[in-house]
């Protein structure tokens, strides 16, 4: 059975990147490993960190670790740049450890998508740095980040 395609398709428009950039903010943001696994196709390729990662089973369990570790995560993505099927963002997002530990990880990543609005491969380069929680950002509520609430550039990040 064929997969309900994903809007905006390639090639993109800033509408449309921007769009695309903000449904996957909200979906990270979820932290459901299943929801988020369904925007890639299912031979996606990813290099996240040093962690080469390639198929949607293996995004998922990727996720389920990643969530089992970065608690209380909330996300923010940034458009940086767009042409044809691939698109360019910068992110940061702020967890814990199970000790108590908050940290605040930057990264910029590289996207490519099929026609169908699935993306094919992601490439993400990520450092964390240690924060106090008195340096936290990101106070909404476990989910999507409110309309109202500042992007990356408004925040000086």
């Amino acid at each position: 059975m064929a997969e309900t395609p994903r809007p905006p398709f390639p090639p993109f428009d800033l509408e449309g990147a921007t769009k695309k950039v903000r449904l996957a903010e909200d979906a990270w943001n979820t932290r459901d490993p299943e929801r988020v696994s369904l925007a890639y196709t299912p031979d996606t390729t990813w290099r996240n960190r040093s962690e080469f990662v390639a198929g949607r089973e293996a995004v998922v369990q990727f996720l389920i670790r990643k969530w089992s570790k970065e608690l209380d995560y909330r996300l923010i993505k940034e458009l940086w740049a767009f042409r044809d099927n691939r698109i360019a963002v910068r992110f940061a997002y702020e967890w814990h450890d199970d000790a108590g530990n908050w940290f605040r990880s930057y990264g910029n990543e590289n996207w490519e998508f099929n026609e169908h609005g699935f993306m094919h491969r992601r490439i993400a380069s990520i450092n964390d740095l240690p924060i106090l929680e008195t340096d936290r950002k990101y106070h909404w509520p476990l989910g999507r980040r409110p309309d109202d609430h500042p992007g990356l550039s408004e925040l000086g990040l």
